[in-house]
C-alpha cells in the first residue's frame, strides 16, 4: 500500500517540480541522492537541491519542464521513473535544453525513500554544450 501511494506521490509532484515544492513526507530522514554531478545525503540537503533546481529554472529558463513518463514498481523494493527535462534558455539565441534520464528510488522497510539514483542519457558536459547551440 505505501509502495502505490509513493508512486501516485511522485506521479503527481514530479511534474511540476521546476515549479513548486515537493511535499517529502515519502521520504526518509537520511535520504541519499546522487546523480553525474551531485552526491549528498539526508533530507535537508534533498529540499536544498529541489529548491536550487526551481531558483535556477525562474532565472536562466524561460521555460522549463519536467516530463513523467512512467513510474511503476521495478522490483519489491524499488521504484522507476522515466522522464525528460526539456526547456528554452534566457539567452538571446535562445538554447534549447533536452535530456532523458530515469530515477530509481529504493525504500526502506517503513516504504519511505532511502535512495534516489539519477541516470542521464548523456554526459554532463554535452547537456552543457546545447547552451551554446541556438535553438
Amino acid at each position: 500500500m505505501q509502495v502505490e501511494r509513493t508512486i501516485a506521490t511522485l506521479q503527481h509532484e514530479l511534474p511540476t517540480l521546476f515549479e513548486r515544492d515537493l511535499s517529502y513526507d515519502i521520504y526518509s530522514r537520511d535520504v541519499e541522492f546522487s546523480d553525474p554531478v551531485n552526491r549528498f545525503k539526508g533530507k535537508f540537503n534533498y529540499r536544498i537541491i529541489f529548491w536550487t533546481l526551481r531558483f535556477h529554472g525562474r532565472l536562466f529558463f524561460t521555460d522549463l519542464h519536467f516530463d513523467l513518463h512512467n513510474a511503476h514498481q521495478a522490483s519489491p523494493e524499488t521504484i522507476r521513473a522515466d522522464w525528460t527535462v526539456r526547456g528554452t534558455l534566457r539567452l538571446p539565441w535562445k538554447a534549447k535544453l533536452f535530456f532523458n534520464g530515469y530515477s530509481i528510488y529504493t525504500l526502506n522497510p517503513d516504504g519511505l525513500i532511502r535512495t534516489h539514483v539519477d541516470t542521464w542519457d548523456r554526459s554532463p558536459g554535452a547537456i552543457l554544450r546545447q547552451f551554446v547551440q541556438a535553438g
